[in-house]
C-alpha cells in the first residue's frame, strides 16, 4: 500500500453556518472523520479554504475585525460575468444573477476566519495524529465572491477569459494608483506597481496574521493571461504572433520573482490551466519549464477538473501527462471533483453519476523520472468536500475513498505498453525559433484527439530523461511502444530514437518531418515535397467497425493549427516501408502514415493533422464532424494494429464517440480502465500475446479477438491472453483453498487454444498450472507448458493446444 505525501480537503466556509465554538468544532470533527480512511494513508493533511476569490487578500488592511466579502453565493457573484441568455428571459439562472446560499448567512470577519483556521488545525492534528496545514486561495476570476478591488477600483488587472468580458486578473498586470491603506501598502498603491509585488506583500501580511500555511493559485493564475481557452497573447485563432513570446515569457517570470521577493516563506500550490504544456506555450506564452526550474517552492498543477464538465478526458490526460513529464521536484498531485460549492452541482453524484472513471483514468497514468522509476502522484486533492448549500454528505467520501485507494494501490509500477516521450524542453526552445509555434500547438491537440479516440497512452517520460536512460541503460524501454513527435536532426532525442530503432525497438512517430534527419527519413522511406493543405481525399484503412457502410474519406488539413503543411511523399528508392494512409490535395498526393518492420522491431509514423478548428466564442478547438471527415488521429490505432495491438470499436455510426481506454502494468499484469461515453459501443481487442481476457468477464472470440460491450466504466485486471479463433471464454480469480497458495485464476471455454499467462511479480518461478483439474486442484491432465522470457513481453507461461479449463495458482 502506497503512502501519500499529502491529502488536501478543499472546502468553502458555507458549512460554518454559525460562527460559534460548537459549530466550528462539529464541522471540523466531521470533515476529518469522513475522510479518515484516506487520511490514514497520508503523511500530512491539508485543508484548503475557499474563503472568497482572493479579494480578501487584495483588500486586506490589517484590521482583523473588518468584515470579509466571502463566497456565500450560488452562481456568478460579479456583474461583469453575467450574460443574457435567450432561454432565461427573466434572468433567474445562476449565470444571470447570484443567490445567497442560505437566509441570513453569517457575518465573517478576519478574526473569525483566523479562529476557523486555528480550529481546523487543532482538531485535525488531534484527530489524525499528523501535521495539518491550512491553505488560502487566490482565484483570478469573477465567480465566487463580490470583488470591488478587481471590478471597480482596479479593472486594469483583468483580461478576457469569461464570456469574452475582461474579467480574469492576469499575473503580470500592473496597477493604477490608489490611496487605500492596505496592510502591506499603508500609503496606497503607486502607479504601475506590479501585481506580483502587491499580491506578494499582501499575502505575507494576510497569511501570517491569520495563521495560514500555504497558498493556492486557482484557475491558471500565475501562468498566463488566458486561463481557459486555446487562444491567448500568441495565438489569436487565425495566426501565431510568436514574436511576442520572449517578452511575455519574461513578464510571467517577473511575476513569480516579484511575488517571491515579497512572500518567500509560504509554499505555493497551483491549479494550472485547462490545457496542456504545448498548447499553453504556443497559445499564451506560458513558460512552464522556466517556472518549474525557478526555485519558487511550488507544486505543479494536477489534472484539470474540466473533464467533468465537458467529457474531454483526452484533454485532461494529455494535459496531465505533459505537465508531469518534468517537475520542479518529485511530488505531483491528483485532483478529483467531488462537489462544486458555487454552481449547485456535485459531480460525483450528477455529472459522473457515481461512476469512478475520472478517478481510475488519471490514476492509470504515471511518469518515468531521471532514475527510470515509475512514479505516481504523491498528493490527492478533493474539490470540494462541501456542496453548494454547505452540506457535507457522508455518501460522497464513503463511495469515493475506496475507489481512490484502489486506484492508487492498483496504479502503474512498470512502464506501460505505450509510452509518450514528451518534448518538454524542446517545445520551450521551439517557441524561440520563428515559425514553429504551430508545431508545438498541433502536437498536443493531436494526442488529445488520439486519447479521446481510445489510444491507450498512460505513461510519459521527457525527451531528456529518455535520452539519458537510453544511453545509460540500453533496452530499458524495450517493453513499451515509444510514442514520440519527430525529433529535430542532430538532437539528443533523435540520437536516442535512432538507437532504439537499431536495437529493434517499437516506435510510433507523429508530426511534421521538416526538421527530421536524413537517417530517420530513410528509415521511414519518405522524402519531402512542397507543403500542401486544405481539403483532401483520404485513402486509408478505417480503424473501427461501423455497422453502416458509410465511411467518410474527406479530410481538412489546416496549416495554421496543424503544424504547417503536409510534405511527405514516398521515397522512390525505398522498397521496405508500407504506405498505410495517403491523401490527395488538389491533385497533389501526400503520405499520411507509413509502417515497416526493422531490426526485429517496428516503426510507424503518421503526419498527425488536427481535425478540429477554432471558432469564435469557444474555449477549445471544435472537432470536425465525424460523419463527414475521416479521423486522422485513428491512424495511431491502425499503426498499433500492425504492431500486434488490435483495438477496434464497433459503432452504429461514426458520430458515436469512441471509448477512452487506459492500459497500464501492475504486478506483472495489465489493467484496463475503460470509459464509454455511449454504452452501445463494442470493443474488439487483440494484443501481441493473443486476445486479452479481462478478469471476471466472458468474451466471445471473433477472428481471434476478444469482444466486450462495456458499461459506462469498468476497470479490470488482465493476465490471460488466448489464441483461439472463436468460442466463448472466461477468466476469473478464484479462492485459494490451499495452504501456501495466495491466488488462483481459472480460464474456461478453451478449444485447441494457445494460452499465455502473465504471472504476478514475485511468482514467476513458482506459479503452477493444471489442465482440467477438480477441487482440491492437486492433479490434472498432461499438456505442453513452457516458461518464456521475452525482452518485449517479459516472463510469461505458455500452454499450447489445450482444451477445457486451465487453473493457475501462485
Amino acid at each position: 500500500m502506497g503512502i501519500l505525501r499529502n491529502v488536501t480537503l478543499e472546502m468553502s466556509l458555507k458549512p460554518f453556518k454559525r460562527i460559534d465554538e460548537e459549530t466550528l468544532n462539529a464541522v471540523c470533527r466531521t470533515i476529518f472523520h469522513q475522510w479518515t480512511h484516506l487520511l490514514d494513508r497520508s503523511e500530512m493533511t491539508s485543508v484548503l479554504l475557499w474563503t472568497a476569490d482572493g479579494s480578501e487578500i487584495l483588500d486586506y488592511r490589517g484590521d482583523l475585525e473588518a468584515e470579509i466579502e466571502w463566497a456565500r453565493y450560488l452562481g456568478t457573484a460579479n456583474s461583469r460575468a453575467k450574460r443574457n441568455y435567450i432561454d432565461d428571459p427573466e434572468q433567474r439562472g445562476l449565470h444571470s444573477r447570484p443567490y445567497l446560499y442560505m437566509e441570513d448567512p453569517p457575518v465573517i470577519t478576519y478574526s473569525a476566519l483566523k479562529r476557523i483556521v486555528e480550529r481546523i488545525r487543532a482538531i485535525g492534528e488531534s484527530e489524525t495524529g499528523e501535521r495539518v496545514r491550512v491553505g488560502a486561495t487566490f482565484d483570478p476570476g469573477p465567480e465566487f465572491a463580490k470583488s470591488p478591488f478587481k471590478y471597480e477600483r482596479h479593472l486594469e488587472i483583468c483580461s478576457g477569459g469569461y464570456h469574452g468580458v475582461p474579467s480574469f486578473a492576469y499575473c503580470y498586470a500592473t496597477l493604477h494608483a490608489d490611496d487605500v491603506a492596505y496592510a502591506g501598502f499603508p500609503d496606497g498603491i503607486s502607479e504601475g506597481l506590479p501585481l506580483g509585488t502587491f499580491l506578494g506583500r499582501q499575502c505575507a501580511h494576510f497569511l501570517s496574521d491569520l495563521g495560514f500555511d500555504y497558498l493556492w493559485f486557482s484557475n491558471g493564475f500565475g501562468f498566463g493571461a488566458e486561463n481557459w481557452g486555446s487562444t491567448g497573447v500568441i495565438f489569436d485563432g487565425a495566426s501565431f504572433h510568436q514574436e511576442v513570446y520572449g517578452q511575455t515569457r519574461e513578464k510571467v517570470l517577473s511575476f513569480w520573482k516579484a511575488f517571491r521577493d515579497e512572500c518567500p516563506g509560504y509554499p505555493i500550490e497551483t491549479r494550472g490551466t485547462n490545457l496542456t504544456t504545448g498548447v499553453d506555450l504556443a497559445g499564451d506564452a506560458v513558460p512552464l519549464g522556466d517556472i518549474y526550474r525557478g526555485g519558487y517552492d511550488m507544486l505543479p498543477p494536477p489534472n484539470s477538473p474540466w473533464a467533468a464538465l465537458n467529457g474531454d478526458f483526452g484533454l485532461e490526460i494529455t494535459g496531465y501527462l505533459s505537465r508531469m513529464a518534468e517537475l520542479p521536484a518529485e511530488a505531483y498531485p491528483f485532483r478529483f471533483y467531488v462537489h462544486d460549492p458555487w454552481w449547485l452541482n456535485s459531480p460525483w453524484l450528477d455529472r459522473y453519476g457515481r461512476e469512478p472513471h475520472d478517478i481510475y483514468l488519471p490514476l492509470a497514468c504515471a511518469r518515468i523520472n531521471s532514475s527510470g522509476d515509475v512514479v505516481g502522484p504523491s498528493d490527492v486533492q478533493f474539490l470540494t468536500i462541501d456542496d453548494s448549500l454547505g452540506n457535507l454528505p457522508d455518501k460522497c467520501p464513503n463511495e469515493i475513498v475506496p475507489h481512490v485507494l484502489a486506484g492508487i494501490d492498483d496504479g502503474p509500477d512498470e512502464a506501460p505498453p505505450f509510452l509518450w516521450v514528451y518534448p518538454f524542453d524542446e517545445y520551450h526552445r521551439m517557441m524561440e525559433e520563428p515559425g514553429r509555434a504551430s508545431e508545438v500547438f498541433a502536437g498536443d491537440w493531436f494526442i488529445r484527439a488520439a486519447i479521446n479516440d481510445g489510444f491507450p497512452l498512460t505513461g510519459v517520460v521527457s525527451t531528456g530523461n529518455f535520452a539519458s536512460l537510453t544511453a545509460d541503460r540500453p533496452g530499458c524501454f524495450d517493453r513499451s511502444v515509444i510514442v514520440i513527435p519527430v525529433p529535430d536532426a542532430g538532437s539528443k532525442a533523435e540520437t536516442a530514437l535512432l538507437e532504439t530503432i537499431r536495437r529493434g525497438g517499437r516506435v510510433l512517430l507523429y508530426g511534421p518531418l521538416g526538421h527530421a534527419g536524413t537517417e530517420l527519413l530513410s528509415a521511414l522511406g519518405l522524402a519531402l515535397a512542397d507543403a500542401v493543405s486544405g481539403d483532401g481525399t483520404v485513402t486509408a484503412p478505417y480503424a473501427d467497425l461501423p455497422e453502416d457502410a458509410v465511411q467518410p474519406r474527406r479530410i481538412i488539413h489546416r496549416e495554421v493549427t496543424g503544424g504547417g503543411g503536409i510534405r511527405a511523399v514516398r521515397d522512390a528508392s525505398d522498397t521496405e516501408a508500407e504506405v498505410v494512409a495517403s491523401a490527395r490535395f488538389d491533385g497533389a498526393d501526400r503520405v499520411l502514415a507509413v509502417y515497416r518492420t526493422i531490426n526485429e522491431g517496428a516503426l510507424g509514423w503518421t503526419r498527425g493533422t488536427v481535425s478540429a478548428s477554432w471558432k469564435e466564442g469557444e474555449y477549445l478547438l471544435v472537432p470536425d464532424d465525424p460523419a463527414s471527415y475521416y479521423p486522422p488521429h485513428a491512424l495511431f490505432r491502425v499503426l498499433a494494429t500492425r504492431m500486434g495491438y488490435g483495438m477496434a470499436w464497433s459503432k452504429p455510426k461514426p458520430t458515436v464517440p469512441s471509448p477512452v481506454v487506459m492500459v497500464h502494468r501492475r504486478l506483472g499484469g495489465l489493467r484496463f480502465s475503460i470509459y464509454a461515453p455511449q454504452t452501445i459501443v463494442g470493443l474488439s481487442l487483440r494484443f501481441p500475446l493473443g486476445a486479452p481476457l479481462l478478469d471476471g468477464l466472458h468474451t466471445r472470440l471473433e477472428q481471434g479477438a476478444s469482444t466486450y460491450h462495456p458499461p459506462r466504466f469498468w476497470t479490470r485486471e488482465c493476465r490471460v491472453f488466448v489464441e483461439q479463433d472463436e468460442g466463448i471464454v472466461h477468466s476469473r480469480r478464484m479462492r485459494s483453498s490451499a495452504y501456501g497458495v495466495s491466488g488462483r485464476m481459472v480460464v474456461e471455454g478453451l478449444r485447441n487454444a494457445c494460452v499465455r499467462f502473465l504471472p504476478e511479480t514475485g511468482y514467476e518461478e513458482s506459479t503452477t498450472v493444471l489442465l482440467n483439474s477438480r477441487y482440491p486442484w492437486m492433479v490434472g491432465e498432461a499438456f505442453d507448458l513452457r516458461t518464456v522470457r521475452d525482452r518485449v513481453h517479459g516472463v510469461y507461461l505458455e500452454a499450447r493446444d489445450v482444451t477445457g479449463e486451465l487453473m493457475f495458482a501462485w
